[in-house]
């Protein structure tokens, strides 16, 4: 049964029906895993291992594909929105996820607006969230700052993005996504020509979706065929990833020349800004893709946004474009996540 129109919320590009992943799943959600995901906080990557993120991803195609704000399954939570870092879509998708389902909010859209202007400390900062809220996602410049607010904070606090360190619900985001385009990227053992060829075009030592969406990419080692990364820097990963990388049975392998690899991917994952110190670093224009690149026909392109040169505009048209898509199933998998973590599950219509 096809969405109906007012559920196509991108208007470029693929389109991802939920209902795909949820027929390829055949089955009833996990309500035991996902109670077991209350007052947790996600941090990293450990916080997500691959049985909760698919879990995850199956709710989200559930509130994609249901009317589930006349459950008002939020209604007398409150969640802090404490942005010290710049952000359009990571902000406003939680935002709208809890909005929506009539959750409240306190916001906190800009570090100038706090007591830390004033030199106060986040340990601080921290012990009055626990009076203000039920949940606190965060966004910091310093990758350390986690840390500091956990010191005081006794409420679950979900990683918005720390400094270079990592951006866990992005890459909850990204492979949302990608199991949507393929269901089967979620199956124990995917057939062969199922598998995919991935790609992902920046630095994850220093970009942080990007690690997160490689960690989780080594999560789902038998849905990768190989894993190429094509960056400027000899060595990409980082002290973080070093270890997981060598113990991963996915190939990978490192590259500085895309248009060489680019005919290879199945799937394309790029980024371009690197959080350096207090700026931002952009890839190097080579790494720039149009639609005169030599893209596989079937190709899927993917990108956290927000873009600079190297995802050109031409390409938004086209089938490659998962991009839009990529960003339209942000607040789904938002509200499955905070759903678990308040610990609403059973108020959701799936359960009745």
């Amino acid at each position: 049964m096809p969405l109906p129109p007012a559920r196509r919320i991108n208007s470029r590009g693929r389109r991802l029906d939920p209902l795909a992943l949820l027929e390829h799943q055949g089955r009833d959600l996990d309500l035991e895993l996902l109670r077991a995901q209350r007052d947790r906080s996600v941090i990293a990557h450990p916080d997500l291992p691959r049985d909760v993120v698919v879990e995850l991803c199956h709710l989200g195609a559930h509130m994609e594909a249901s009317d589930v704000a006349s459950c008002h399954p939020l209604d007398g939570k409150l969640v802090i929105t404490a942005f010290f870092e710049p952000s359009t879509r990571t902000r406003l998708s939680f935002e709208s996820a809890v909005a929506r389902l009539d959750g409240k909010l306190l916001s906190v859209p800009d570090a100038k607006v706090t007591g830390v202007a004033k030199g106060e400390s986040l340990q601080d900062i921290g012990e009055m969230f626990n009076s203000y809220g039920d949940l606190v996602v965060m966004r910091h410049t310093r990758t350390e700052a986690l840390e500091e607010i956990g010191t005081g904070l006794e409420l679950p606090l979900v990683n918005a993005g720390n400094g270079s360190g990592e951006h866990p619900t992005q890459a909850l985001v990204d492979w949302y996504a990608l199991l949507k385009w393929r269901p089967c990227l979620a199956d124990p053992e995917p057939a062969e020509d199922q598998r995919i060829h991935l790609g992902v075009v920046g630095t994850p030592g220093s970009m942080r979706a990007v690690k997160s969406f490689v960690f989780m990419a080594l999560a789902f080692a038998p849905a990768i065929r190989r894993l190429t990364v094509v960056s400027e820097m000899a060595d990409p990963f980082g002290a973080d990833l070093h270890g997981a990388i060598e113990r991963t049975a996915i190939p990978v392998e490192v590259t500085n020349d895309i248009s060489e690899v680019l005919p290879e991917l199945d799937v394309v994952y790029m980024n371009s800004i690197a959080l350096l110190g207090d700026s931002y670093k952009q890839l190097d224009s080579r790494y720039r893709i149009t639609t005169d690149s030599p893209l596989r026909p079937d190709a899927v392109i993917m990108h956290p946004l927000a873009r600079r040169d190297e995802l050109d505009v031409s390409l938004d048209d086209s089938r490659h474009n998962l991009y839009f898509a990529q960003a339209a199933g942000a607040v789904y998998l938002r509200q499955a996540l905070l759903v678990s973590l308040l610990g609403r599950v059973h108020r959701l219509p799936f359960f009745d």
